[in-house]
């Protein structure tokens, strides 16, 4: 049996453990399934760091394939290791698996993660009828700019646009809109669906679209599980939001 702490971003939710591990992939679907499950978008493992780090992070998405970065799961690997005593409030350094990532746990509970840097690249590509911005953030992400996310094509075309030949490995998919430092974004999420939030895609949007705007350091991102926020800070890229303790478990099987 394995104990499990429940835990969400902006409601991208995790189901959290002690690490290391090294779990098969049927075992991560069995875990997030909604149905049969836990339920979750993704599997993560905590665990004191041993190369420069605080604390060492893993992460599975929903479907057991591998993730580079997740923004809302750092965030909540942050707030499980103080709440687990493994580390003290403030600022720390997690070890991820694209490298070494800094934290701080703010006066008001919330969190940021530094994941930059973040790289646009200079071109757009046509899919669909659309350009799309590509942009990486220790994991690739496509960005489009509509009129209004919430009648974009995000479960139809985002997963099109996920396994698209332009993405060998893959992408994250973000229908995004913008109103001056305000984003409002949905996203289709590599290897899980369409998800409440996406905090790398929420940098990605705001990366996105700062080409159009550079005099704009600090973002506003809703996306349908609430709001965060991005900051570009001198190559460092911020992003802040909650990191909720949902409820503990046992799972069984």
């Amino acid at each position: 049996m394995t104990g499990f702490v429940k835990m969400h971003g902006l409601s991208n939710d995790f189901v959290v453990v002690d690490g290391p591990i090294d779990p098969d992939p049927a075992e991560v679907r069995a875990l997030c399934d909604r149905r049969t499950g836990v339920g979750a978008d993704g599997l993560l493992a905590v665990s004191r760091g041993t190369a420069g780090g605080a604390l060492r992070m893993q992460y599975w998405n929903a479907d057991g394939s591998t993730a580079e970065m997740c923004g809302n799961g750092l965030r909540c690997v942050v707030r499980y290791g103080v709440d687990r005593g493994l580390v003290e409030a403030g600022e720390l350094m997690v070890e991820t698996p694209v490298g070494l990532k800094a934290a701080r746990v703010l006066a008001d509970g919330d969190i940021s993660v530094d994941l930059g840097p973040v790289r646009v690249h200079q071109s757009t590509i046509e899919l669909h009828g659309r350009p799309w911005s590509t942009v990486d953030v220790g994991n690739p992400h496509a960005v489009t700019f509509v009129p209004d996310p919430a009648g974009a094509p995000v479960t139809t075309e985002g997963p099109v646009v996920e396994t698209d030949r332009h993405f060998p490995n893959g992408t994250n998919v973000e229908y995004a809109s913008v109103d001056g430092d305000r984003i409002v974004m949905r996203v289709w999420e590599r290897g899980v669906g369409e998800t409440q939030a996406c905090g790398t895609g929420m940098v990605a949007a705001a990366a996105a679209a700062r080409r159009s705007h550079p005099e704009i350091d600090r973002w506003t991102v809703t996306v349908p599980g609430g709001t965060g926020a991005v900051e570009f800070d001198d190559g460092r890229v911020w992003l802040t939001g909650p990191a909720v303790t949902v409820f503990e478990g046992v799972w069984a099987q």
